[in-house]
């Protein structure tokens, strides 16, 4: 995560969100975003008893579904941050 965090720094504090930082900088924000849901929701099948129940140790199906489903928002909104992201000013 810091990887991310430090490719998102330079683009935008560095580089000005100039030329090619600007898909780096949205890239490495959508993904420093990915990672903190993922613990968010690994997380919460620990704590939350319902989800627990349905995947104790972390490695059955509902949770790589789960995770998976997570991952593939963040590809999708990811691409479209990259595509789209404008910098004001």
């Amino acid at each position: 995560m810091q990887a991310a965090l430090a490719l998102a720094g330079s683009g935008f504090y560095i580089f000005r969100l100039a030329g090619a930082s600007r898909p780096l900088y949205a890239g490495a924000a959508v993904a420093t975003l990915y990672l903190n849901v993922f613990v968010l929701v690994a997380q919460m099948f620990l704590k939350i008893p319902s989800l627990h129940a349905l995947a104790p140790q972390g490695s059955e199906p509902p949770f790589a579904v789960t995770q998976a489903l997570v991952l593939l928002l963040f590809v999708v909104f990811g691409v479209l941050a990259v595509r789209r992201f404008r910098p004001a000013g």
